[in-house]
């Protein structure tokens, strides 16, 4: 599993950047979580992903 990080677009001076998460396919699949929005929380060094509440 790693996090990458990938350019999003450059305005001028700056420059944007945004991460993206690879996710092996046996985890997606056993975790159920295919095709839906996620959420995510943040603490202690961790970032938890679960189904995102309508």
């Amino acid at each position: 599993m790693r996090i990458q990080k990938q350019l999003s677009k450059k305005r001028k001076n700056k420059t944007y950047y945004k991460f993206a998460v690879i996710i092996p396919p046996m985890y997606v699949k056993e975790s159920g979580l295919e095709g839906y929005e996620l959420s995510a929380e943040v603490a202690k060094g961790e970032i938890k992903l679960r189904k995102k509440k309508n």
